[in-house]
């Protein structure tokens, strides 16, 4: 089993930054990949940015050039780096992580950006 617990979160005006963090624990050897998804109210979860062990990235076209995944793989940590943000970005920001083929789930923290 693998315990996800993020930070970062909160209330930023349009334009400002946030930063999200996520550390694994729990049988968090051989993680291979890590992430982020958001879910907005009334829609579905979406991917933002994952990263593999190996420091691949993909990134959703709404985020590019905003966000940056970056990883620790000795603390088993992925952060999102989220910066000129907009009003649509306000979700439930879900840290993901996948371990032999088993994916698990952080319980979300919220950012919400403002007009």
């Amino acid at each position: 089993q693998v315990q996800l617990v993020e930070s970062g979160g909160g209330l930023v005006q349009a334009g400002g930054s946030l930063r999200l963090s996520c550390a694994a624990s729990g049988s968090a050897f051989s993680i291979n990949s890590m992430g982020w998804f958001r879910q907005a109210p009334g829609k579905k979860r979406e991917l933002v940015a994952t990263i593999t062990s190996g420091r691949s990235t993909t990134y959703a076209d709404s985020v590019k050039g905003r966000f940056t995944i970056s990883r620790d793989n000795a603390e088993n940590t992925v952060y999102l780096q989220m910066n000129s943000l907009k009003p649509e970005d306000t979700a439930v920001y879900y840290c993901w992580a996948a371990q032999s083929g088993i994916p698990y789930w952080g319980q979300g923290t919220q950012v919400t950006v403002s007009s």
